[in-house]
């Protein structure tokens, strides 16, 4: 069986790049007609920004920008869907973020509130709504969210993911003592670290996440990677034993997740081949995700990482519905 388990809907901040982006991803979108001109002509644009209107006016949870994920995914052979949107979108999570990400009047601060301010657009239960609409016209679809973990917060991320029905819930870390260490703006950073200790670092928050039995997935464990810096992965093997550990102790899947590899500078999965065999050595379960955060992205290099999977040993998949985890044969 072919899943992608971990996709999202789009994010902000809202820019022309994020425009540009949109109009390409509307290509997928059903429902629209294609004007008899070539691209980049004036009726052509014309009609561009017609389709990003309306777009705009039906909103991001709009049953025809959703629908769009699942007849692109069927196209590439996905038979079970996963979705999810990082809980930093919703309003209701706002204290919780604000609580443990750094926003003071330092630099860093500065530009983690601009951007937190911007990408923060909504109600979750929008977001539920328009996905369960989905379920109800027969999309093999899982509704979850993806909740960054942070130590310490524990009970209140518990007692805010409580109040609704999900399917499943992933579990991940964006975020060591407040740096969001994804956003390209902040990469220097890791000029200043010692990159062993900081990933020892990381891989503590991983099993500390695993452990705290609030999560069925733990996502891309070493995307930390993301911009290529890591110390020699010899270094890290024993660290990758200690997690997979703890994953099969605390009964949590993980995945192989693509988004690294057609959306960062790493160029790579995660996790990486040598990390997932000592998962499959652990007899951690997996399953496979694009990361995707538009329609047109569903699904990508979802056949290199099956192959990845099956080469490490990997007999079945998993995937979730109604927090129970069900395993399929590749060929089911």
């Amino acid at each position: 069986m072919k899943v992608d388990f971990h996709f999202h809907l789009e994010e902000g901040p809202y820019s022309f790049s994020w425009l540009q982006r949109t109009a390409r991803a509307l290509e997928t979108v059903p429902g629209e007609t294609k004007p008899d001109s070539k691209p980049n002509t004036l009726p052509w644009i014309e009609h561009t920004i017609d389709r990003l209107k309306l777009r705009l006016d039906e909103g991001c949870f709009s049953e025809r920008w959703l629908e769009a994920y699942m007849i692109e995914g069927q196209k590439k052979g996905i038979q079970r869907f996963g979705m999810v949107d990082h809980l930093y979108r919703f309003q209701e999570f706002r204290d919780y973020y604000e609580k443990y990400i750094l926003m003071d009047d330092s630099e860093l601060g500065k530009l983690q509130r601009y951007w937190y301010d911007r990408v923060r657009i909504g109600s979750i239960d929008e977001f539920l709504t328009a996905a369960r609409n989905l379920q109800r016209k027969g999309y093999p679809l899982s509704v979850g969210v993806e909740a960054d973990y942070f130590p310490g917060g524990e009970e209140e991320l518990k007692s805010l993911l409580d109040k609704y029905e999900l399917d499943y819930v992933i579990g991940s870390v964006h975020f060591l003592d407040g740096w969001g260490f994804d956003n390209p703006e902040t990469k220097e950073i890791y000029e200043s670290k010692d990159l062993l200790g900081l990933y020892k670092y990381l891989f503590e928050h991983v099993i500390k996440a695993a452990n705290s039995g609030m999560f069925n997935i733990i996502a891309h464990l070493d995307n930390l990677k993301v911009f290529g810096y890591r110390p020699d992965e010899k270094l890290l093997l024993d660290l990758y034993d200690e997690v997979a550990a703890a994953l099969k102790k605390a009964n949590v899947a993980s995945e192989i997740n693509t988004g690294l590899a057609y959306r960062y500078p790493v160029k790579e999965m995660c996790p990486s081949p040598a990390f997932l065999s000592r998962l499959h050595a652990h007899g951690v379960p997996i399953t496979l995700s694009s990361d995707s955060h538009f329609p047109d992205d569903i699904g990508t290099l979802l056949d290199e990482a099956m192959a990845l999977a099956k080469r490490t040993g990997y007999e079945e998949i998993v995937y979730f519905e109604k927090k129970q985890r069900i395993s399929v044969k590749w060929d089911e």
